[in-house]
C-alpha cells in the first residue's frame, strides 16, 4: 500500500515562490495546507478554484479495501479444500502407524517422529511463509508449497529408513504444508470485513472435515495399494492444491481519498516526520525509525499508519512534535475507552481517529470492478458520509497521465503499474485476526470502514516501494525482512500475559496429537475391528467441525469472557484424555473422540481472539509468530515422547495419562491469567506515565 497526496497545485506567479517553499515543507512533514492558504490565480474559472481548493484538502491513500463477496467466496471454496487435504493428511498419519513401523522393523516412536516433525514444521514455518507471502503475494507461495508437498511425498515413495522419511516426509513435507495452510486461511480473512469470521470459520472447517473423510480414505488405499502406494496417491492430492492456490487471486489496492473530518486551519504544523515524500510521484512512505533491530528492520507496529498520516494533516488534532510511539500508545489508550464503553452496549464517542470522508474517482470504481465491489459496500466505505463522484475533475488528470504515460518506456509503465498496485497485506495489525471485527475497539470506534483499514494499516518505505518498482530480484528484499522482524521480535518475551499464553499453548500442543496418532492402533489393540477404529479419527474431524462453528458464534457474542471459554474446553479436553482407558467398549471410546474433537476445538478457534483480548491488535503479529514457533517445538516431540512411553510399558496407558495431563496443566496455568493481564497492563501504564513525566 502506497499513500500519495493530491497534487493541484496553483499556476506560477512571480510572487509565490516563498508560498512555494512553505508548501513543500509542509509536504515533506506530511502536512497539507488547508484551503483558505491555497488561491489559484489565473483564468480558470470558479470550477479550477473549487477544484483546486477541495484537493488542497484531500490526501490519496492507496489501499486495499474487501470486496466483502463477490470472488472472496471462490478464495473461502480455495481456502476449504486446501485445508481439507494439507490437515486431513495431517491428521491421518496415525493410519500409517503400523504399517511403516512392520515395513522397517521399528518401534511405533520412532515411525511417530516422523508425522510430529511434519506437524512441528507446518507450524515452525508459519512466520517465514507468512513474510514471503507479503512480498510475493498468496497465490505463488501457495503454489509453490504444494509442489513442494508433492515433491516431498514422492521422495517418500521411495524412502528405505526413517531417518530418510524424517526429512522427506516430516521436513520437507511440513514446510510444504506450511506454505499451503498459511496463504489459504489469511487470505479467506483478507478479502472480507463484516463477514470475516463467517468466512474465515468456513475455511478452517476444512480441516475438520478433512480429518473427518481423509483417516477412511487413507485406510483403504493402504488396503489396496500399501503404504507406499497411498503416499503417492496423497502427493498427487496436494499437488491439486495448486490449482486452489492459483485461485488466490490478489486485491488491486484502491486509490481512496480521505478528506479528514473538521476544517483545517492555515497553520502548519511542525512535527518529527513519521512519513517521507518520493520527489518523482508525490508519494508518502513511512520513515523508518531509529534503534534498527532485527535483519536491519523494525517491528512492524513501530511504522506509521494510514491513519496517522491524516491526523498528520490535520492541524485540528494536536500532534506536534510526536513519534510514531507517542501515537501508538495514545490509539491504544482510545481502544481501552472504546473497549470499556462497547462493553456497556455503547458506541464510542471518542474515536481513536477522526471520520474521514471517501471520494471515489474513475479510478476507484475500476478498481471496484475488478476486486467485486458492489454498490452496497461504497455505503460501507464511508459509513454515513455520502459518497460523491467528480468524474470532470478526474478525467482531466487521467488524460494528463495516460499521455504522459505513452511517452515512457515499457520499464516506466511497468514501475508505475508496480507502485499502483503494490500491496503488503501483512502491514495490517489484524491480518492474522479470525474473529468478529466487531470485538475490536478498532473497529467499533469507527464510522466507515476506510477509517478502520486506515488505522490498522501500516505504510511501507520508500525504500520497499523501490525494490517493487525496480523489479530486480533481492537476496532479502524489506517486504520479508519487516515481516520477520514483526514475528520473531522477542522483546514481547518480557510479557508475563505472553509467556503465559505460550507456555500454555506448548503444553496443549505437546498433547494435541497423541490422540491423532495412536487411538487407532490402542483401540485395535483392545479389540476393536480395524475398520471401525479408523472411524475414530472421523469422529474427531467431525465434531472439531462443529467446535470451530460454535466457539465462532458464541466469541462474537458481546460480553462473552473468551478466555474463560477457552480455559473450560481445554480443561475438558485434558480430563477426557486421562479418563479415555476407562474403557475399551467401542462406545466408550466413540465418546471420547466426540468430547475431545469438541472441546479441543476451542484451541484453534479461540487463539487469536485471545492475543488481542491479551496483548492488544497491535501485537498479534509479533505473538501469533512467536507462538507458532513454541508451539512448532512442542508439537515436534509429543507424540514421540508418549510413544517411547508405550515401548516402554507395552501400553498406550501411560502415554494418554501423560497427554492429557499436559492439556489439563495447559489450562489450569490460564485460569489466573485474566488477573495477571490486568496487573501487567497497569503496570505498563504507570511506566509510560513516569517515560511521559520525565520527557515533559
Amino acid at each position: 500500500m502506497a499513500t500519495t497526496a493530491g497534487t493541484g497545485s496553483p499556476e506560477d506567479r512571480p510572487g509565490d515562490a516563498e508560498r512555494r517553499r512553505e508548501e513543500s515543507s509542509a509536504m515533506l512533514h506530511g502536512v497539507r495546507r488547508g484551503s483558505r492558504d491555497v488561491r489559484t490565480r489565473g483564468t480558470e474559472g470558479d470550477d479550477v478554484r473549487e477544484e483546486e481548493e477541495d484537493e488542497e484538502q484531500e490526501v490519496e491513500v492507496r489501499m486495499v479495501v474487501p470486496p466483502d463477496g463477490g470472488w472472496g467466496w471462490v478464495i473461502v471454496a480455495a481456502s476449504f479444500m486446501s485445508n481439507l487435504v494439507v490437515d486431513g493428511i495431517i491428521f491421518s498419519f496415525g493410519v500409517f502407524l503400523v504399517h511403516v513401523a512392520e515395513a522397517f522393523q521399528v518401534s511405533k516412536a520412532k515411525v511417530a517422529l516422523v508425522g510430529s516433525l511434519q506437524t512441528g514444521f507446518y507450524l515452525i514455518t508459519g512466520p517465514f511463509v507468512s513474510a514471503l507471502a507479503n512480498k510475493y503475494g498468496f497465490r505463488p507461495v501457495a503454489v509453490l508449497g504444494s509442489v513442494v508437498s508433492c515433491s516431498s511425498f514422492v521422495l517418500s515413495f521411495f524412502a528405505e529408513s526413517i531417518p530418510f522419511l524424517c526429512i522427506s516426509y516430516g521436513v520437507l513435507g511440513g514446510v510444504g504444508a506450511g506454505m499451503i495452510y498459511v496463504p489459504a486461511v489469511i487470505s479467506a480473512g483478507f478479502y472480507f470485513e463484516r463477514w470475516r469470521a463467517l468466512a474465515t470459520g468456513i475455511a478452517v472447517c476444512g480441516s475438520g472435515i478433512g480429518g473427518f473423510v481423509m483417516a477412511p480414505i487413507t485406510d483403504a488405499l493402504i488396503n489396496v495399494y500399501g503404504w507406499r502406494g497411498a503416499l503417492l496417491i496423497q502427493s498427487g492430492l496436494l499437488l491439486n492444491c495448486a490449482v486452489f492456490g492459483a485461485l488466490l487471486r490478489p486485491l488491486r489496492p484502491s486509490r481512496v481519498k480521505v478528506r479528514a473530518a473538521g476544517e483545517r486551519r492555515g497553520a502548519v504544523i511542525e512535527m518529527e516526520p513519521l512519513f517521507g515524500k518520493s520527489g518523482s510521484a508525490g508519494a508518502l512512505y513511512a520513515v523508518q525509525p531509529t534503534g534498527r533491530r532485527l535483519l536491519a528492520t523494525n517491528n512492524n507496529t513501530e511504522f506509521s499508519t494510514a491513519a496517522e498520516i491524516v491526523i498528520g494533516s490535520s492541524p485540528d488534532v494536536a500532534v506536534n512534535r510526536r513519534s510514531s510511539h507517542s501515537l501508538h500508545r495514545e490509539s491504544h489508550g482510545s481502544s481501552s475507552q472504546a473497549k470499556s464503553a462497547n462493553q456497556s452496549g455503547e458506541r464510542s464517542s471518542d474515536q481513536i481517529y477522526p471520520t474521514p470522508e471517501v471520494v471515489v474517482d474513475q479510478d476507484l470504481k475500476t478498481v471496484e470492478e475488478e476486486n467485486n465491489l458492489l454498490g452496497g459496500d461504497l455505503e460501507r466505505l464511508n459509513g454515513r458520509v455520502p459518497t460523491t463522484t467528480r468524474r470532470h475533475t478526474v478525467s482531466g488528470r487521467r488524460d494528463r497521465a495516460n499521455s504522459d504515460t505513452s511517452q515512457k518506456s515499457y520499464r516506466s509503465r511497468h514501475a508505475s503499474q508496480a507502485k499502483e498496485n503494490i500491496q503488503r497485506p501483512f502491514y495490517r495489525d489484524d491480518i492474522f485476526y479470525g474473529g468478529s471485527l466487531h470485538r475490536l475497539p478498532h473497529y467499533k470506534s469507527q464510522m466507515s470502514s476506510v477509517g478502520y483499514h486506515m488505522s490498522v494499516t501500516r505504510l511501507p518505505t520508500e525504500a520497499d516501494v523501490a525494490e517493487e518498482e525496480s523489479g530486480s530480484c533481492y537476496l532479502c528484499p524489506e517486504g520479508v525482512r519487516r515481516i520477520l522482524s514483526t514475528m520473531l521480535d522477542v522483546s514481547l518475551l518480557k510479557s508475563p500475559s505472553f509467556l503465559i499464553l505460550a507456555f500454555s499453548g506448548s503444553l496443549t500442543m505437546m498433547g494435541f496429537y497423541t490422540p491423532f496418532t495412536y487411538l487407532p492402533d490402542r483401540a485395535t489393540i483392545a479389540g476393536i475391528e480395524e475398520s471401525t477404529a479408523m472411524f475414530l479419527l472421523s469422529v474427531i474431524g467431525i465434531t472439531n467441525t462443529i467446535g470451530r462453528v460454535v466457539c465462532g458464534v458464541v466469541s462474537s457474542v458481546p460480553g462473552v469472557d473468551a478466555l474463560l471459554i477457552n480455559n473450560i474446553l481445554i480443561s475438558v479436553s485434558g480430563i477426557a484424555t486421562i479418563l479415555s482407558g476407562l474403557s475399551f467398549a467401542k462406545e466408550y471410546q466413540f465418546f471420547y473422540a466426540a468430547t475431545f474433537g469438541l472441546s479441543i476445538s476451542g484451541f484453534a478457534a479461540l487463539r487469536s481472539i485471545l492475543i488481542v483480548d491479551l496483548m492488544g491488535l497491535e501485537r498479534l503479529t509479533n505473538a501469533f509468530g512467536l507462538a507458532l514457533l513454541f508451539q512448532g517445538v512442542a508439537a515436534s516431540f509429543g507424540a514421540p515422547l508418549a510413544g517411547v512411553f508405550m515401548d516402554l510399558t507395552g501400553s498406550y496407558d501411560v502415554s494418554f495419562y501423560i497427554s492429557g495431563s499436559l492439556i489439563l496443566i495447559s489450562a489450569v496455568i490460564c485460569y489466573p491469567l485474566g488477573r495477571i493481564n490486568r496487573w501487567e497492563k497497569r503496570r505498563d501504564g504507570e511506566r509510560a506515565d513516569r517515560t511521559a513525566e520525565i520527557q515533559d
